[in-house]
């Protein structure tokens, strides 16, 4: 047999122990954040049915969506006419029936839908899992990642996109970020916009358009728009609005007076207000929030105000992001229930902190101590006092006996194991074990109480 070349598909990675310990600082400084502000933990499966996630995310989303081969000989069931055609989207439905998930929201509405007669409403949860996106893998954009989502349904108050506001501010800054900004808008903003310009049938591709404005620039959103349709008219209108300037008041009373033939407009703009009067009860640590205009976001499913995060001290992507749905579980049959969720991009953030070197330094460490000894009869007098300390809750190995003690410490060393214990025939004679501090190169005799004692205190 052929030997294959080990790789992993691109947009992946492998995660060492090193980073999971990382990774896991991070899923658990956010899950934290999230049950103090009342959202409980669920999961969803891996796959949903494909019909649950196309059309949810629009016609670019919907292309970046994973499919799953169906089992068995899947050409089979085919038309051969389409199978002629050689048009692969054609057979998509005929060949595919499941799909990896797209995101966490989605697949929450269902969960929802399906579970509503064991729910308390407002239902506040949280999940922590992998999605994936075929999408082009860069720096910062995978195909697999991880995603942190808080969602809150059943309940219309604007407090919760408030203490959106607040969970990104805590987190992050209990993450050790110093400066970010919390970009807000609303898509009845936007709606409001495409009706003044008399172009309310076009809302999905004004909203495309300028959501690109910080990466093609003016120039390259106006083309854009040109080949969409938009007129040179249209664009005069626009142009003062998505480049508004000055405080987030000032933004807001500028927009009034664009919007004030809209009555959906002039709602969106008293929901953001709204959310600015409750955060002023509210001490923001590090976060700046800023009324963007320019913000959509390209899913078709929210429906009020939305959020985008971005930190302003590592060029990166977004880190986060969310809003408003309305009636997302009304695709799966149940109307009127309205929600709202946020997103953290764990894996952006993850290759934030590491450039800016923010994991704390236990974050790397697993193990406590490892016990060295020199022969079998050491390895037999260690297995009660590891047993004990295992007790104690104090992370603690045991090497096998047989290995030299150069390379026993090499272990220690390479897994940034902070203490050793070595045990020999004097150690086991007297009673004190040599107790060694890998930092400092310290080492002193000690009692199995006094090891106890101090690994206990951390």
């Amino acid at each position: 047999m052929a030997s294959i070349k080990p790789s992993v598909p691109r947009g992946t990675r492998d995660f060492s122990p090193t980073e999971m310990v990382k990774r896991n600082y991070i899923f658990d400084t956010i899950k934290s954040v999230f049950r103090k502000y009342g959202y409980q933990q669920i999961e969803t499966p891996a796959m949903e049915n494909l019909s649950t996630l196309m059309g949810k995310y629009g016609d670019e989303g919907d292309k970046l969506i994973f499919k799953i081969l169906n089992s068995g000989d899947f050409l089979s069931k085919v038309d051969a006419q389409k199978l002629s055609a050689h048009n692969s989207q054609q057979i998509i439905a005929d060949i595919s029936e499941k799909a990896l998930r797209y995101d966490l929201t989605v697949p929450f509405a269902r969960y929802v839908v399906m579970h509503q007669n064991e729910i308390t409403f407002p239902f506040k949860r949280f999940q922590v899992q992998p999605v994936w996106r075929a999408d082009r893998p860069q720096k910062g954009r995978y195909r697999e990642f991880y995603q942190c989502d808080a969602d809150v349904v059943g309940s219309d108050s604007l407090l919760n996109e408030a203490e959106f506001v607040l969970i990104y501010d805590e987190a992050l800054s209990n993450l050790g970020l110093k400066d970010f900004t919390i970009k807000i808008n609303n898509r009845k903003i936007l709606s409001g916009i495409a009706e003044v310009i008399d172009k309310p049938d076009q809302i999905i591709d004004l909203t495309v358009a300028i959501d690109k404005l910080d990466k093609i620039g003016l120039d390259g959103v106006i083309k854009e728009l040109n080949e969409k349709g938009f007129t040179d008219t249209d664009i005069s209108k626009l142009k003062p609005v998505i480049l508004l300037e000055g405080s987030n008041e000032e933004k807001l009373a500028s927009l009034r007076q664009a919007l004030q033939n809209s009555a959906i407009g002039l709602k969106g703009c008293d929901e953001i207000e709204s959310i600015f009067n409750y955060l002023k009860s509210f001490n923001l640590q590090k976060a700046t929030v800023e009324l963007d205009i320019t913000l959509a976001r390209g899913l078709n499913y929210y429906t009020g105000a939305i959020f985008e995060v971005k930190t302003n001290e590592v060029a990166m992507g977004s880190i986060g992001g969310g809003g408003r749905y309305d009636d997302l579980t009304g695709m799966f049959g149940l109307k009127g229930l309205t929600g709202a969720g946020i997103s953290f991009g764990a894996d952006r953030i993850y290759d934030v902190l590491e450039e800016l070197k923010l994991f704390p330094d236990a974050a790397g460490q697993t193990t406590q101590v490892l016990i060295c000894c020199f022969d079998n009869d050491g390895e037999t007098y260690a297995l009660p006092f590891l047993q004990e300390l295992r007790s104690r809750e104090i992370r603690s190995e045991l090497y096998p006996a047989g290995s030299k003690m150069k390379k026993q410490l090499d272990y220690a060393n390479a897994k940034q194991i902070p203490y050793v214990i070595v045990i020999g025939s004097d150690e086991m004679e007297s009673g004190l074990l040599s107790f060694k501090n890998m930092l400092t190169g310290d080492q002193e005799k000690l009692s199995t109480e006094m090891i106890v004692a101090m690994l206990a205190e951390g």
